[in-house]
């Protein structure tokens, strides 16, 4: 599902694409030679043969030729019965919705031909498809170009109810090429690209239903880490949540016409959501809906006002929870931290415990553009939204008397707002610090009972602190008899991988010489595996059309593996 372009120059005489010539005729089995992109392609390959297995009326389906020719007759004819399912769904569904909604793609395009191409290849796991704007153009321009209108989907989604969405997503980037690279000359930012192909599954309906939904799956990779940068783009899981969620909350509160009309114009990335926004009239900007934004993901209450709730009923129920500082019941407190942010991500802290008055201090650095609404919870459950006025240095505070009495909670939201990077580039990180101080104490009368609790609460953390660590031991001896996930490059302190680290280990010096029993899969454990998929390739690779290893522990290497640990 992600979008791979490259920054070229329009500045070419558009003669040149009648070079493209005449489409020749495509008939069921012909074979082509395509070249894909080895960053997503499971085997790394940078060209692959494919044969046409299906044409219908707004689309060619090809698919791997090695892989396809690898698959029993019955198989073919599922396959063939599922690109039946999709065609209809593309011609009768996404296609006349999505260009309804977001104008034509390029038609017929640098082919000649009205249909899209979708080249089905065996991709890195959890790649559902992308896009390359390299194919619109000719070889002569880019000779790593198709010359076709197409986008690529992976092998591994036959069968799967979500190919339909990724088929759509990679679509609406084949809409935005015409819409804003080719008429106007310039390429959106990517996270706003993802976005707009991300929201065609609610577009489309898909989303109604949550359960098992693309939207479902996004607020789950949310919750799990929503201090995502927005608008920093690296094609995690992460980038994908904040953005679809983002999304949501900006069509909800101010129509579709948002994304339509940012795609349509001269303007890219936050520039562009501006320039809709004045078009439906909107006094608010982009800072104001993005803080407006953190605000919501936290809250989530429309009673309090609907700046500051999801409205579509599938996210009525999302609540962050924020970073927690308990603050110690008794005596004079203070805490002082210092933390680093990248520009348009949301940080969530909260502080409980404590009594007496308390301040907050906080600071960053002068000429930067921070945001920094806070919200008070009071002893009846009652809250209410507030927001630090930052003085010329970037520096103010936050008082809140009688805290951990009449005031029960403070949870601050800073956010940096400053445009001080292109946004397709890593962002860089910018410290912010705050200290919080909470003067006085509890009664005399309470101290002893105050402590005794504070005890028990330390003892109490040490039991858990044994009782997992027993758990972790359990966890370990079980993973190591099977492993039940998929492993892969990035993972980091993981019991699993250290498991996988001492299988291969065990395989002997010509798979896993360096025999490191770490938990991070790293460089040298991922060419361990692919050593080791290649001695038994005949289990793990040719099956599924490989001859290299790829170095991810998927299902056909845990097969093995786990044949080899049962002592098969």
């Amino acid at each position: 599902m992600k979008f791979f372009n490259y920054k070229i120059i329009f500045g070419i005489c558009a003669g040149l694409f009648l070079l493209a010539g005449n489409v020749l005729a495509a008939n069921y089995g012909d074979v082509a030679n395509f070249n894909v992109d080895k960053n997503f392609d499971a085997s790394a390959r940078t060209q692959i043969s494919a044969t046409l297995v299906k044409t219908a009326n707004n689309i060619y389906f090809y698919i791997d030729k090695i892989w396809w020719d690898l698959q029993p007759q019955a198989k073919q004819a599922e396959i063939l019965a599922d690109l039946d399912n999709l065609s209809l769904e593309f011609d009768n569904k996404i296609y006349p919705t999505l260009t309804s909604v977001f104008g034509q793609e390029w038609k017929p395009g640098v082919d000649g031909d009205n249909r899209t191409t979708v080249l089905f290849e065996a991709m890195n796991s959890n790649e559902g498809g992308y896009f390359r704007t390299t194919d619109e153009y000719l070889k002569l321009q880019l000779p790593n170009s198709n010359e076709r209108e197409m986008v690529y989907l992976s092998l591994d989604h036959f069968g799967d109810s979500q190919l339909k969405i990724f088929l759509a997503h990679e679509f609406v980037h084949l809409i935005t090429f015409n819409q804003k690279n080719k008429i106007f000359g310039i390429e959106d930012d990517t996270w706003l690209n993802e976005a707009r192909a991300d929201y065609a599954s609610t577009i489309l309906g898909y989303d109604d239903k949550y359960d098992g939904s693309n939207l479902q799956r996004r607020v789950s990779d949310f919750i799990e880490n929503p201090s995502d940068s927005l608008t920093e783009w690296v094609g995690s899981k992460y980038d994908y949540a904040s953005v679809s969620l983002f999304t949501h909350y900006l069509v909800d509160h101010y129509g579709i016409n948002i994304l339509i009309d940012s795609l349509k114009s001269k303007y890219a990335g936050i520039d562009s959501i501006n320039y809709a926004l004045q078009k439906v009239a909107s006094k608010d900007t982009f800072k104001q809906i993005f803080t407006n934004w953190t605000i919501a993901s936290v809250l989530n209450d429309c009673s309090a006002s609907q700046r500051y709730c999801y409205l579509n009923q599938n996210l009525k129920n999302i609540r962050l929870a924020p970073s927690l500082n308990f603050l110690p019941l008794t005596g004079n407190v203070s805490l002082s931290v210092t933390n680093v942010t990248k520009s348009w991500t949301g940080d969530w802290l909260k502080f409980i415990g404590g009594n007496g008055n308390l301040k907050l201090d906080f600071s960053s650095l002068k000429g930067l553009d921070f945001q920094v609404p806070y919200i008070v919870g009071d002893s009846a459950g009652s809250y209410a939204v507030k927001f630090l006025t930052l003085d010329k240095d970037e520096k103010g505070e936050i008082t809140v008397d009688k805290f951990g009495s009449d005031y029960k909670s403070l949870i601050i939201i800073p956010s940096l707002q400053s445009d001080v990077y292109k946004s397709d580039d890593l962002a860089p990180t910018y410290p912010f610090s705050y200290t919080v101080s909470v003067t006085g104490s509890a009664p005399v009368g309470d101290q002893a009972l105050i402590q005794q609790l504070l005890d028990r609460i330390a003892a109490l953390k040490q039991e858990i602190a044994r009782i997992q660590g027993q758990k972790d031991a359990f966890d370990s001896q079980n993973f190591c008899s099977q492993l039940n996930e998929n492993l892969y490059f990035g993972l980091a302190d993981k019991t699993s991988v250290r498991c996988l680290q001492e299988f291969l280990k065990n395989q002997g010096t010509d798979i896993y010489p360096e025999g490191f029993v770490t938990g991070n899969f790293g460089n040298l454990t991922r060419t361990a595996v692919i050593r080791f998929q290649e001695k038994y390739a005949g289990d793990i690779l040719i099956p599924v059309g490989l001859f290299k290893g790829t170095g991810y522990v998927g299902s056909q290497t845990r097969i093995k593996i786990n044949q080899i640990l049962s002592g098969g």
